[in-house]
């Protein structure tokens, strides 16, 4: 299959409609099953099994279900509205996209659906004794799940919107998209190289970012055109119609070059499968908001930097324990994630927000203290870097010579050349 139909389809499945659907149509399947299988009981062993009241336990579950629903719905807009409000409005689709939330509204569709359609199939008359007994059991069956649903729905409700919750929904994706790609870290392309000075660049028609990068496409052209190629671009990068995605060994005739460009998907919005900056972007985000003024929550932002330092420290054990990437697409050169862009997405606002704050300042030094200080030589530089420019903020915005004397001798390691 294509990837951009994979893709395609991956994004259908997140949509909440799409699940809604699915549990909507497993409502009606299991309502129907009664008058097709019905011929399977015999009719006095469904007779000698008092089901007459079914009819009473499907009105009493249809009302309770459009209940819950609506209540559902309007407490998953209120939760989105809080966390668009309280933390960053970049956040609300990972809240939109739950798995748990949609799997919950779509079951309370589902067993509203099943229990309208089997009161209707019921006033047909089209059941009889046999088909009844059937639809007993099912409805039986419909209110264990949905109880079983309820239980864990109203655990889940109470954490919904929160800033916590947010924050760990976001560092999940975050890791989730970073473990994907150090298994990867050129999508299974070669490696980056300089092209060749004679190198022809390919454009693309649209402004808005790059989400997803269809690499085996790219090697299939290639293949076709017997041409090398290099992807300029990675996922998270915007781009305008100017900007080169990438270079071809030689130039080939328009047809081509435009099908070469459909190979980079872009989008007007970032999301998290092949960019984990932009995990880190979010993340950042929700601490921005908590050190403005309106909010002054820098608790918030110290879980947030321990939390980035655990993704981060993650990323360099992964690198280091990842075996070597197999080279599956040879004519392609993809651009590795370069971990300088990933401090500069989280530290360098940070260390601008948070200057004037002694205890969130101190946090971000130990933080890139503890990154500098690893076995990962790529951290060395930036984390200096960043503790330098941090100083350098708190330097202006801290009053007390002696807090940002304390500032100093914690980014004392930045100078340790060892």
């Amino acid at each position: 299959m294509n990837a951009k139909w994979r893709l395609l389809l991956v994004r259908i499945g997140r949509r909440l409609w799409f699940r809604s659907a699915l549990y909507g149509a497993f409502g009606i399947a299991s309502a129907l099953i009664g008058a097709f299988a019905k011929s399977l009981i015999p009719s006095s062993v469904a007779a000698q099994i008092g089901v007459s009241a079914v009819g009473n336990i499907l009105g009493i579950l249809a009302s309770s279900m459009l209940a819950v629903t609506t209540f559902s719905l309007s407490t998953m807009v209120a939760a989105y509205a809080a966390a668009s409000s309280n933390a960053t409005p970049r956040a609300s689709t990972l809240l939109i996209e739950d798995s748990g939330s949609q799997s919950a509204l779509a079951s309370f569709i589902g067993a509203f659906l099943f229990s309208i359609v089997g009161l209707i199939a019921l006033s047909t008359g089209i059941y009889g004794d046999s088909g009844r007994l059937i639809l007993f059991a099912a409805t039986i069956v419909m209110i264990i799940m949905i109880v079983v649903t309820l239980l864990r729905w109203i655990d889940q409700i109470s954490r919904l919107g929160r800033v916590s919750e947010t924050i760990d929904r976001a560092e999940r994706a975050t890791r989730e998209a970073m473990k994907n790609l150090v298994k990867a870290r050129h999508l299974h392309a070669a490696p980056w190289s300089e092209p060749p000075a004679n190198a022809v660049g390919i454009a693309g028609p649209r402004i808005g970012y790059i989400t997803y990068i269809d690499v085996g496409r790219l090697h299939r052209l290639a293949e076709e055109a017997d041409v090398e190629v290099w992807a300029e671009v990675a996922a998270g990068r915007f781009v305008t119609p100017d900007q080169q995605l990438a270079r071809l060994s030689r130039a080939v005739d328009q047809e081509l070059a435009e099908r070469f460009a459909e190979a980079f998907v872009v989008e007007d919005l970032r999301n998290f499968d092949q960019d984990p900056r932009f995990g880190l972007v979010v993340l950042t985000e929700i601490a921005q908001r908590a050190l403005s003024p309106a909010i002054n929550d820098p608790g918030t932002a110290i879980d947030i930097i321990g939390t980035v330092t655990r993704l981060l420290c993650g990323w360099a054990e992964g690198v280091r324990a990842a075996p070597e990437e197999a080279l599956r697409y040879a004519r392609v050169h993809v651009r590795a994630l370069d971990e300088k862009d990933c401090f500069e997405d989280v530290y360098a606002p940070l260390a601008r927000d948070a200057a004037g704050m002694l205890e969130v300042a101190i946090r971000l030094q130990k933080s890139l203290e503890a990154l500098g200080r690893l076995d990962y030589p790529p951290y060395r530089e930036p984390a200096a870097a960043h503790a330098e420019r941090a100083l350098r903020f708190s330097a202006h915005a801290l009053l007390l010579e002696c807090d940002q004397q304390r500032l100093i001798e914690i980014a004392a390691w930045r100078n340790d050349n060892s």
